[in-house]
């Protein structure tokens, strides 16, 4: 199984480098839009220090970030809650949780992720049932998505937040976003120059 999940993981690393680099043009539609590998590293290692087992992300793309979290917690017998509302990059992010031998683990929810969460959270199953999240959507609701996530969130809990510091045209809405996360009590927070910039952020209270 681990095979399979590193296979895949090299494939759609090839394929980020040659999108990243411009070498091939890939339509915007169709761009993956990945996390770096770095960062994939550096997720699968928190989830191990975690001994996560239950995860949420926000922003599939077509799932290498999911199967980079997948290789941590399947050890676990863990489980992924993945959102995406491009049913193109659902398609290709189920093709890949087959590639890896993952799909058992996974559940996509598609549509808007506002909307999601709010029907996530107001299931008292999911007050406090998630030990890692992993945000990586649209930047204009990224602190509506932080305020939904965290009730759903452990004691100890860690999300993670991609794009702190690139592309730089986000740097504006994600400077507003980790400000707002120091100025609450509950969580303490960080953002680490690792791949696009990660915001890693644990609750406390």
């Amino acid at each position: 199984m681990n095979d399979s999940i590193s296979r895949t993981l090299e494939e759609l690393e090839k394929c980020s480098i040659l999108e990243k680099s411009r070498s091939i043009d890939v339509p915007q539609k169709e761009r993956m839009l990945a996390i770096t590998k770095e960062t994939g590293e550096l997720l699968s290692m928190i989830l191990r220090l975690k001994n996560a087992k239950n995860m949420l992300e926000i922003g599939t793309s077509v799932g290498y970030s999911t199967i980079w979290c997948a290789k941590a917690i399947i050890k676990k017998s863990g489980k992924i809650i993945t959102i995406e509302q491009d049913p193109e990059k659902i398609r290709r992010a189920n093709e890949n949780f087959q590639k890896a031998k993952i799909e058992d683990i996974i559940t996509i929810k598609e549509g808007i992720a506002i909307k999601i969460l709010k029907e996530l959270r107001i299931q008292e199953k999911n007050k406090g049932f998630f030990d890692f999240v992993l945000i990586d959507a649209d930047k204009e609701n990224i602190i509506e998505y932080f305020d939904l996530i965290l009730p759903m969130v452990s004691l100890g809990g860690i999300i993670v937040t991609d794009n702190m510091l690139y592309p730089e045209k986000y740097r504006q809405n994600m400077k507003k976003f980790s400000d707002y996360l120091k100025s609450k009590p509950d969580v303490i927070t960080t953002t680490l120059p690792i791949g696009n910039g990660e915001e890693m952020t644990i609750k406390i209270k």
